[in-house]
């Protein structure tokens, strides 16, 4: 085992490029506190620094970065208190890395998004980032902010984040909570990423200024704040409580539309709005609540 912690800057340089040719990487690619290292798939490489030194297990075939440490790969960056590289023999006689563990104070950025958490596993081959142990996990994009007790995986390369076990998402006055939340992410304008669509999993509940929502499942436009929710539908103002299917939600007007289930009809009590039925063209019934905010003064 080679040891490169409290060396003198010679040694330690002289150590670094042996371990350079080693992984088959060529001479100034490596520095004095850190390491280019060569990515799983042979894609964009891996580079950790860390201040408190890297050690360099050949036995067990991992690089030990003493924090705090980071690792860059593209436009991700992970930052730690300690970083535990795991690699593997690949094409040509070097080696790659295949697994990067994380623990204490983590910390995940790529441009607009922000992910904290006390623990990660990084799949190098997949890019997909496993975060947990955060009291809760948090991932802030913008003005959305999703947690939770459990876990967040982190799906680099598909511009998307899963959040399983009390997962909340959260925007001004508006949450969703559901036992899974699935973010999906595009690139705007400026190379930064924004919130497009959360789909939300198993004991929806969304809650706004005026009214509570719960349902099976839910997908949420964030950009146009209409979200569908389906299976089990109960929307709950105030004293008025109405039942459905499905209901089309508008979370920023604060309109919300129920509709029936298919050849059924729509129940509720003390509903401050009208109710209707008529039947569709298919001769199906088709009935639906609209209730509107009450204002008081």
């Amino acid at each position: 085992m080679v040891r490169m912690v409290n060396i003198n800057p010679s040694m330690k340089r002289m150590a670094i490029l042996a371990l350079a040719g080693f992984l088959g990487l060529p001479l100034g690619t490596a520095w004095a506190q850190g390491v280019d290292l060569t990515g799983g798939n042979g894609e964009e490489p891996l580079a950790i620094d860390a201040q408190g030194g890297i050690e360099w297990n050949q036995k067990d075939q991992v690089f030990i970065a003493s924090g705090p440490a980071k690792a860059t790969r593209g436009d991700m960056v992970l930052h730690a208190d300690e970083m535990r590289a795991f690699y593997r023999p690949s094409d040509g006689g070097s080696s790659e890395v295949y697994r990067l563990n994380a623990t204490g104070q983590v910390r995940i950025t790529s441009p607009g998004r922000v992910a904290t958490g006390g623990q990660a596993i990084y799949d190098v081959d997949k890019s997909v980032i496993v975060l947990k142990d955060g009291n809760p996990v948090t991932l802030t994009s913008g003005a959305d902010v999703i947690t939770t007790t459990g876990q967040l995986e982190f799906w680099d390369k598909r511009n998307m984040a899963v959040a399983r076990g009390d997962a909340e998402a959260v925007r001004a006055d508006k949450r969703i909570r559901a036992d899974v939340l699935t973010a999906h992410f595009i690139k705007a304008s400026g190379g930064q990423t924004e919130l497009d669509l959360v789909e939300a999993f198993d004991h929806v509940v969304i809650i706004t200024a005026t009214e509570q929502v719960f349902a099976d499942r839910a997908a949420y436009n964030v950009p146009t704040g209409l979200a569908r929710l389906t299976g089990s539908v109960k929307i709950k103002r105030g004293d008025n409580v109405i039942n459905g299917c499905s209901a089309d939600i508008d979370l920023n007007s604060g309109i919300s539309r129920m509709n029936s289930c298919e050849g059924g009809t729509v129940s509720g009590s003390g509903v401050s709005g009208g109710v209707s039925g008529g039947a569709s063209k298919s001769g199906a019934p088709r009935v639906h609540g609209v209730l509107a905010p009450t204002i008081k003064d």
